[in-house]
């Protein structure tokens, strides 16, 4: 399997002072984002690619394209893996990708949402689906940028 140094959910995906730290702070040299709608749109594909850091390479999936990606013999590439939701984390790890610890970035109100954690906000389904990850094993935290301290989600969940 590749391998993955950061895993992060973000509905903004890539955007600029936040992926430079991640990028910074984790060493990382490729992003992988993972998004069905994303993956099926050029314009959308050619605008997250040039929004990443300079020298990072950028790769855009559907979640059952990165599983066959993330999933491939590694290579000196370190990724961070990009989500707009949990479930797509959940259907990746259900998929075979082995995930140890889910950083919880941007995940903005909606009319569907409720707070989780400051201005984090979820669906009943993504907090379900947060559970589950944890229950699996998998570290869930909020850490915005690489400054903040860690909390663990539990608690909110």
């Amino acid at each position: 399997m590749r391998n993955i140094v950061f895993t992060r959910i973000d509905d903004r995906l890539i955007h600029g002072q936040v992926m430079t730290a991640w990028v910074h702070e984790t060493k990382a040299n490729e992003i992988v984002i993972i998004d069905n709608e994303v993956a099926q749109d050029d314009f959308l594909k050619m605008i997250m690619s040039s929004s990443a850091p300079t020298g990072i390479k950028v790769c855009i999936f559907t979640e059952t394209e990165a599983i066959d990606y993330l999933l491939q013999e590694p290579d000196s590439n370190k990724i961070i893996i990009l989500a707009k939701n949990p479930a797509v984390i959940k259907k990746i790890v259900e998929g075979g990708v082995k995930i140890d610890a889910l950083n919880v970035g941007g995940m903005g109100a909606r009319k569907d949402r409720s707070q989780l954690y400051r201005n984090i906000s979820v669906s009943d389904a993504e907090r379900q689906c947060f559970r589950e990850l944890k229950e699996s094993g998998i570290n869930v935290y909020v850490q915005v940028i690489p400054e903040e301290k860690k909390v663990t989600i539990e608690q909110y969940l």
